[in-house]
């Protein structure tokens, strides 16, 4: 049997995310030496706790040995398992991300590197678009924009609250901040 891919691992790891209510943001295995390395990220709409994570970890290495028992996965003379979050560098893709980030300060990055700073609002009821605000004026304005034309986009990281013309727009609902 060959060194598994993301996909194969995703498809044993999926089924155990989902009974703790998490989602399979990435997953990376390489071979490091004789020994292998599998890096798993989850996440949810509540952030899993370290005890959290330690219980999925178990669950993912028995089966993975398991797995590697009945022949079925081979990671070579070993591998170092390391279930974590995704990082605040993890590029928000999916609605989902969006959702989590409500409140947040994002950075969209275009093709030729130009930033657009904004902060994250609601999302509408089909979750397709995103209700941004703009950071810095005396009145934010809103912007809605499609999630699956977004470009890149970051969290970026604050040490204060935002203002309050821009909290109270983050708080509001999708329909009450954007023009239809």
């Amino acid at each position: 049997m060959a060194f598994p891919t993301p996909e194969q691992l995703g498809a044993l790891v999926a089924p155990i995310a989902r009974n703790h209510e998490l989602d399979v943001e990435q997953i990376r295995a390489v071979r490091a030496g004789k020994k292998s390395q599998v890096v798993i990220a989850l996440d949810g709409d509540t952030p899993p706790t370290l005890d959290e994570l330690e219980e999925v970890s178990n669950e993912l290495s028995e089966l993975f040995d398991a797995h590697e028992d009945a022949g079925d996965l081979n990671f070579g003379a070993g591998y170092t398992l390391e279930v974590t979050t995704p990082g605040v560098d993890m590029p928000l893709t999916e609605p989902r991300h969006w959702r989590r980030n409500r409140g947040r300060a994002v950075a969209l990055i275009d093709a030729d590197g130009k930033k657009e700073l904004w902060r994250i609002g609601a999302l509408d009821e089909t979750e397709t678009r995103v209700a941004l605000i703009e950071r810095g004026a005396k009145t934010p304005a809103v912007d809605a924009r499609l999630v699956s034309e977004m470009p890149k986009a970051v969290v970026e990281i604050e040490f204060k609250a935002p203002p309050a013309a821009e909290q109270e727009l983050v708080d509001a609902p999708f329909e009450e901040v954007v023009d239809a």
